[in-house]
């Protein structure tokens, strides 16, 4: 099978294109063979080497596909061969093919393509485990996404609607705030020409948000205790400005706030297979309408010009996710 490896860490320059033998699946996997991966920061970052992959994951990149299931192991009973299915891999998407724990496949939703289904299991699984589960947005509630137009932010932003929450956002330029607008966002603010911490507080009167989901980490967390109403909760999901925070604890305590993190990699199959679940009964019904959630494609890309995907996803100019193709 055809594959993207890199032989070096470093730029997205080191990425290339190789073959090798295909994997075969262990007793509780599937195989899939892959039409679509999406591209994600981690990727960029076990690129660098500064996010190896768990022991016993695969070491290509890629972790959310979508294809058919071209062969089962010996204890999947859940699926059959020739099954259309989107999947959160544990490595190894960036391949013709891929071996995943039967338990984090979910089937491609109804009139969704397959570029399409690629897009929503690593943002989904992500998105809903910490917004949802551990944050525990509710109906009637407000939530502060960051990074609004990003993978994260964009089905941040859905998956709110979808449960008849109130998103507001944050995103670099008007453009972008634009977007985060027609996906449902109540407001979206640019974070590089206004404070957000006093928009916030103006759109909301002052009671500040239920909920903030933040993908930068660093400074953000201490203006986002400024942004809870009482009992607010940050779900913090990963650290792109800095794995260092300062904060007040007086505006903790005052707030009476809860600050959660997580990272979804490391965590057991059978917590993947958990959420899966979740995913397929409250969200998966609702895909087929395509209200209000919504496929957010940048941009696609075939293996040879993986470089370019990854170029284009550090730059930060593009607006929901990044798709490569076999």
């Amino acid at each position: 099978m055809r594959y993207v490896t890199f032989e070096r860490h470093g730029p997205p320059e080191v990425l290339r294109v190789a073959e090798m033998e295909a994997p075969l699946p262990r007793a509780d996997e599937v195989l899939i063979a892959v039409e679509a991966a999406g591209v994600t920061h981690a990727d960029l970052m076990q690129r660098e080497g500064h996010y190896p992959p768990p022991p016993d994951a695969s070491p290509i990149l890629g972790l959310e596909v979508a294809g058919s299931i071209s062969s089962i192991g010996s204890d999947v009973s859940n699926w059959r061969v020739g099954d259309r299915v989107c999947a959160l891999t544990n490595g190894g998407g960036y391949a013709e093919y891929v071996a995943v724990p039967h338990g984090q496949v979910l089937p491609v939703p109804e009139g969704w393509s397959m570029i399409e289904a690629a897009t929503l299991p690593e943002n989904a699984f992500t998105v809903y485990d910490n917004m949802v589960t551990r944050a525990r947005l509710r109906s009637g509630e407000t939530v502060l996404v960051h990074g609004g137009t990003s993978g994260i932010g964009t089905t941040a932003l859905m998956f709110a609607k979808a449960l008849d929450a109130q998103p507001l956002a944050t995103a670099g330029s008007d453009e972008k705030c634009a977007a985060c607008l027609k996906l449902g966002a109540i407001a979206a603010v640019n974070y590089r020409t206004h404070d957000f911490v006093a928009e916030v507080l103006r759109i909301t009167q002052g009671r500040g948000v239920d909920v903030v989901v933040d993908i930068v980490g660093g400074e953000y967390i201490g203006r986002d205790l400024k942004c809870l109403a009482l009992d607010g909760r940050i779900a913090c999901i990963a650290s792109q400005l800095s794995r260092t925070a300062t904060i007040d604890l007086g505006r903790l305590f005052a707030r009476r706030a809860t600050i959660l993190g997580s990272s979804l990699r490391p965590r057991s199959a059978e917590q993947k297979a958990a959420i899966a679940r979740a995913l397929r009964e409250h969200v998966w019904p609702l895909l087929p309408r395509r209200d209000p959630i919504v496929p957010v494609i940048d941009s696609v890309y075939p293996f040879e010009r993986a470089a370019d995907a990854h170029t284009r996803l550090e730059s930060s100019q593009h607006i929901g996710k990044i798709v490569l193709v076999p």
